[in-house]
């Protein structure tokens, strides 16, 4: 995927809808591109890599814009979608794009990651609240949509994360537990550092699951002491082995993107 195809893509389709930008600067360049339209206040998320695992990617992005815009309502400190056009997702030159606000942040600062977990059960209680349709499988529809994607551009030696993604389906029913709508990807860079205090950001991975799911994202190792202690500083909630069991499944997707980032 070209950057600046993204970037460009970004440009024009704002400039459709009235909003100019003579400077767009590069925010990230990864899973999904990140571009602030300076000098306008918005900032454009192009599916990039997302694009190529996720079928539905664009339900990816209006979910994300649907549940900012629904916590912003309740005065959640969260990147909300942009009032200076329509957030989208949009489509353009084979992109999918959309448009959220520009927050001033320190880039360089970042949560700890036990300090991010005692800032979850706010989070997830007013995520109790959102009604709206949501996934229910998650980072497992990514795992099979990845392992999909990396046979199709022939990719050998995938037998050996079939066999561990059907190990822990088979024991998935038996950690899903505390079911509610999750961040789903709440480690800490996902947390914009600014004047006023932690900002939430990047609602694209938010499914309806157990709330172990984003305990592990923040348990920083596999294992039983990795997961208590996250358990211990969110203040219960969870059980340790159902962290524990997340936090494997979460490797196992982390693996498949690496595999993914190498070849793509």
């Amino acid at each position: 995927m070209s950057t600046s195809r993204a970037v460009r893509a970004a440009v024009s389709t704002a400039a459709d809808h009235g909003v100019m930008s003579a400077d767009p600067v590069v925010l990230k360049d990864g899973s999904n591109v990140l571009v602030h339209l300076r000098p306008a206040p918005v900032v454009a998320r192009i599916a990039a890599r997302t694009a190529l695992v996720r079928p539905s990617v664009a339900g990816h992005f209006a979910r994300d814009a649907s549940i900012s815009a629904f916590l912003a309502s309740r005065g959640v400190p969260v990147v909300p979608p942009s009032p200076e056009l329509p957030a989208g997702p949009h489509t353009r030159d084979g992109f999918v794009l959309s448009f959220s606000t520009y927050v001033p942040h320190d880039s360089d600062v970042e949560l700890s990651r036990p300090d991010v977990l005692k800032l979850l059960p706010d989070l997830h209680a007013e995520l109790r609240l959102y009604e709206g349709e949501l996934p229910v499988r998650g980072p497992m529809d990514d795992v099979d949509n990845t392992l999909s994607y990396l046979e199709s551009i022939g990719v050998g030696e995938l037998e050996p994360f079939r066999e561990r993604r059907a190990e822990l389906l088979a024991a998935w029913d038996a950690h899903h537990h505390d079911v509610q709508p999750l961040h789903g990807d709440s480690h800490p860079g996902n947390l914009l550092m600014t004047a006023s205090g932690p900002v939430w950001n990047d609602f694209e991975d938010t499914w309806r699951g157990p709330v172990a799911w984003d305990l592990a994202c923040l348990a920083g190792a596999q294992g039983e002491e990795a997961a208590q202690r996250a358990v211990e500083i969110y203040g219960g909630g969870a059980a340790s082995s159902d962290v524990e069991f997340h936090v494997e499944v979460r490797f196992l997707f982390g693996t498949l993107w690496g595999v993914l980032m190498e070849r793509s």
